[in-house]
């Protein structure tokens, strides 16, 4: 079967880019696929899409080489089967709070006799080659995400989960629960109570041989992670680069023909 690109990567010292597709749409996955990234996450947890959009998509981003990836919407055995499917060469599961959960979540991952994974990768075995049921359990990327003040309570535990192959952290959801209410959510955060938490979650990581990885909204800030020891960032997504980019076009426009640069209201057309 096709190898996972990301793994070569890794075992070559080099730290990778993740783009994130929040858009249900082909055309839009495979643009984003052509851009660079090593690998693109579907978000079919908070992304507006669903399996309907999530098998299309994959199928676009076949052409450019990248890693495809998928964010499932829980810890569910269903969607992570379909996912994986579907064409997934990684999936990260949201919300992983204990070593039961992660376990959980791995053996979803994985064929007999290292998991309770059901045969039939009615796509992917197209996509990734016909001997897909003899190389998936070692080609699979499961990573659990890091996201609550539970979480953060048993990582070591998690971290240690056989079969599992890196956490990955959702720095929103993890300031929520980390600050009890006091911290807004958001990206590329600076508080050194959030800083202390990622630095851990990186030397859990490096102690138990797995990858760390973490979600930025700049490259500046993901550049600062990498150097903590991240092995993988994801810098922004397809619908903030779609608004960023626009909103910078229409601003420039305004300033080069002297108007007043202004947004419509809510409810104009």
């Amino acid at each position: 079967m096709i190898p996972n690109k990301l793994k070569q990567l890794w075992s070559e010292g080099r730290p990778t880019i993740n783009g994130w597709c929040s858009i249900g749409n082909a055309f839009t996955a495979e643009i984003m696929a052509a851009q660079g990234y090593d690998s693109v996450t579907v978000d079919v947890q908070h992304g507006a899409l669903d399996y309907a959009s999530l098998l299309p998509m994959l199928q676009a981003m076949r052409a450019s080489g990248v890693v495809p990836m998928a964010r499932v919407p829980w810890l569910e055995p269903g969607i992570i089967m379909k996912a994986l499917d579907a064409g997934a060469f990684g999936v990260i599961c949201p919300m992983v709070n204990n070593a039961r959960q992660a376990a959980e979540f791995v053996s979803y991952m994985r064929y007999p006799p290292l998991g309770q994974r059901s045969f039939g990768p009615t796509r992917v075995s197209f996509a990734a080659g016909a001997d897909y049921g003899a190389h998936a359990n070692s080609e699979m990327l499961a990573f659990a995400m890091i996201e609550t003040a539970e979480g953060m309570a048993n990582l070591s535990s998690i971290a240690a989960t056989p079969g599992l192959d890196g956490l990955y952290v959702g720095p929103a959801d993890l300031a929520f629960g980390l600050a009890q209410g006091r911290l807004a959510p958001g990206f590329d955060r600076e508080e050194p109570e959030m800083i202390a938490a990622l630095t851990e979650i990186v030397a859990a990581c490096k102690a138990n041989g797995i990858r760390a990885a973490l979600h930025c909204g700049a490259p500046e800030y993901a550049a600062r992670a990498i150097e903590w020891g991240f092995d993988m960032t994801t810098v922004s997504g397809d619908s903030r680069l779609l608004a960023g980019a626009a909103a910078a076009s229409v601003a420039k426009f305004r300033q080069l023909t002297g108007q007043i640069s202004s947004k419509p209201e809510k409810g104009a057309y």
